[in-house]
């Protein structure tokens, strides 16, 4: 199995004492079946696992009644295998397609006898078949596509190698020549092979573009497959015609999704459940104007106004017809390229934690990203070219005097370099660039002796 920094999430809540029932969230074909299988294989002593897709009849289990006794019964007569309290794990893998066992949990955590893990990758889609979700008994954590570090670990990038990136992104010291160099040459392949781990595992063993891309436009047609099977007839064409137009609505000068090129006819209000429904699915990633870029961010976005993103890159290569793949091994991310680098970054912002923002006006320009970490905000642009210190949007922005920033950075093909407050890192230190930490306490205590009356 590929190293995978969510594994360390599992053992994290493992070690809870009292924990709930985790929800694993993600698209297809990013790896959670496989690492929770791995995961409980070995820390536990006994582990079940229930695929309500593959396994039909299961959902038998949960048909009678929703209390933990009987589940708990039903579900030991189904498995016929060994169940003991504190030493089990049990799996509801594509639970989305049980309903019924996403509003059990909550019974089967307050009874307490073993700990339980939930997968499904259409699960935001699905809301409405749920009589009632186990809120305050669930613990949501959402698995993206394997992100640039994790893919450094499947071509056997050594952690030395990965620790001195690190250190020179924190002290912002230059990488030397040949380490960068080979750095950008891993990058590009990242960009055409992307995350999903059996592409990745694929590219691994055979090192083959053209297995890589077929095995990429498989997953895209099971995709489609998905929304035909899952999503509400009255949707169905109006989310694949969405989907479908992503990689051309990228291409555009200013890659902002525009819905009359989809339908000439097409309003904003008749398509909205469509963008939600590929966004839940984990598919897209919007990413949305804002009105001002000052925090809070949520409270400043133009939700009619919005990039959309693939989930992983290197399903965008292959849904484009003109062969980018051989481009951009050679290092050509000129131009017409911006889009796709663009979309890896998004890719690989979100999976770091934070949500995606763009800022765009008459008078200043566009920023390609403006993000909240913490109370602060960063501004970050992608340039693809030679010319990455020619930034006028930027510029611009940093001058308004009452605007304040933490940081400003410049992703590009260059090394690290800092001018006038302006920080340029190569495109592959974005795996490093993540959400201020929060503290593991917060007390506030407030002493109310000043409004006891004087004895």
């Amino acid at each position: 199995m590929l190293k995978r920094k969510a594994y360390d999430k599992l053992l994290a809540w493992k070690q809870k004492k009292q924990k709930q029932a985790l929800c694993v969230i993600g698209a297809r074909q990013i790896g959670k079946t496989t690492l929770i299988r791995e995961f409980g294989k070995k820390n536990y002593k006994y582990f079940v696992e229930l695929n309500f897709v593959l396994d039909e009849k299961a959902h038998s289990i949960f048909s009678e009644s929703l209390d933990a006794k009987t589940i708990i019964t039903n579900l030991t007569a189904y498995v016929q295998k060994k169940m003991s309290p504190n030493e089990t794990l049990i799996f509801f893998d594509e639970i989305q397609a049980c309903p019924n066992a996403r509003t059990a949990i909550k019974f089967l955590v307050e009874d307490g006898r073993f700990d339980y893990i939930e997968s499904g990758s259409l699960l935001g889609t699905r809301y409405k078949e749920i009589r009632s979700y186990p809120v305050g008994f669930e613990e949501i954590y959402y698995m993206y596509p394997m992100d640039f570090e994790e893919y450094l670990w499947a071509n056997n990038v050594q952690e030395s190698t990965i620790n001195y990136l690190r250190s020179s992104f924190d002290t912002l010291t230059p990488v030397t020549e040949s380490i960068h160099s080979t750095l950008l040459k891993l990058f590009y392949s990242y960009i055409v092979v992307g995350g999903m781990p059996a592409v990745v595992q694929t590219f691994v063993k055979t090192h083959d573009i053209t297995n890589v891309i077929n095995n990429q436009r498989s997953i895209i047609d099971l995709y489609r497959l998905d929304i035909a099977q899952y999503a509400e007839k009255n949707d169905q064409l109006k989310i694949k015609g969405i989907f479908d137009s992503i990689p051309a609505q990228l291409d555009e000068k200013n890659r902002r999704f525009i819905l009359t090129k989809l339908d000439e006819h097409g309003r904003q209000n008749r398509y909205q459940n469509s963008f939600l429904w590929l966004s839940d699915a984990g598919v897209a990633l919007p990413c949305y104007n804002i009105t001002t870029p000052q925090p809070p961010l949520q409270l400043n976005q133009k939700h009619n106004l919005f990039k959309l993103f693939m989930a992983d890159t290197g399903l965008l290569c292959a849904a484009c017809m003109d062969n980018v793949q051989f481009s951009i091994l050679q290092g050509d991310l000129s131009i017409n390229m911006g889009s796709i680098l663009e979309n890896l970054m998004a890719q690989i912002i979100k999976a770091n934690g934070f949500n995606l923002n763009y800022f765009d006006s008459k008078k200043y320009g566009e920023l390609d990203f403006v993000i909240q970490n913490g109370t602060q905000i960063d501004l970050l642009e992608i340039k693809s070219g030679n010319d990455y210190k020619q930034h006028s949007a930027l510029n611009k922005v940093l001058k308004v005097s009452e605007w304040n920033f933490k940081n400003a950075f410049v992703f590009c093909k260059g090394n690290i370099e800092i001018i006038d407050n302006i920080t340029y890192l190569p495109w592959y230190m974005i795996m490093f660039y993540k959400p201020k930490e929060l503290p593991q306490q917060l007390i506030y205590e407030i002493d109310l002796s000043a409004l006891q009356p004087n004895s």
